[in-house]
């Protein structure tokens, strides 16, 4: 792919962290008194602002008791640290590669702003990204207000930057703004789901990703 900025999503896409935080939604609101759900609930969220996911999880929800299971969550969630072993296995090398080829990386993720500069110095990935955006920073995904901002960062249009991602959320927002997207099967959303938003590609392994986009 001839881009000049790659987009990357961060829970599901680079980072194995889907469980975790599955189990850790699961966990705290369980513990509130709220019914235990399905796995696949849990999982289908992954990627929407905490509040947004919430809302859809448990509609009618209260914020202060939207209050109550972030904080449970996050007391669950951050007590597993982010090490380079969760981090797929090639995609470190991946994003190194591009960053070696000219190709500026970034981050559009639905985690907190906290949640991801823990993640990101403690995945050792950090360096390599020039901009970060975060659900609680602007809008969450599928609204496309990170990508604009990071966009508007580079000064450069959709046409010229590739979104990666493995669920629906990333994929709907980069189509809703004519930016190519790529999705990955290793995540939430397997290819039934992906391949309703348009994108570019869906692969299913990083060699298969590394050829997409020409490494």
């Amino acid at each position: 792919m001839n881009v000049r900025v790659v987009i990357f999503d961060w829970d599901g896409t680079l980072v194995d962290s889907v469980e975790h935080i599955a189990d850790s939604l699961h966990q705290a609101a369980t513990e509130l008194g709220y019914p235990a759900l399905e796995r696949e609930a849990y999982r289908d969220i992954i990627g929407l602002g905490m509040v947004e996911a919430l809302e859809k999880l448990y509609p009618g929800i209260s914020r202060e008791e939207m209050n109550n299971i972030r904080e449970g969550y996050a007391r669950y969630f951050f007590s597993k640290v982010t090490t380079p072993q969760n981090v797929f296995e090639g995609m470190a090398e991946v994003v190194a590669d591009l960053r070696g080829s000219g190709r500026s990386c970034s981050v559009a993720t639905g985690k907190s702003r906290r949640g991801l500069d823990f993640a990101l110095v403690s995945s050792g990935l950090g360096d390599h990204f020039e901009i970060t955006r975060c659900a609680d920073e602007t809008r969450s995904k599928p609204d496309p207000a990170m990508l604009e901002e990071i966009l508007r960062f580079y000064r450069i249009e959709p046409e010229e930057a590739v979104m990666i991602g493995d669920t629906r959320y990333d994929l709907e927002m980069a189509r809703r703004i004519g930016m190519p997207s790529i999705g990955v099967e290793w995540g939430v959303h397997k290819r039934d789901v992906l391949g309703d938003y348009s994108p570019h590609a869906i692969v299913d392994s990083v060699p298969e990703l590394r050829r997409v986009l020409g490494l």
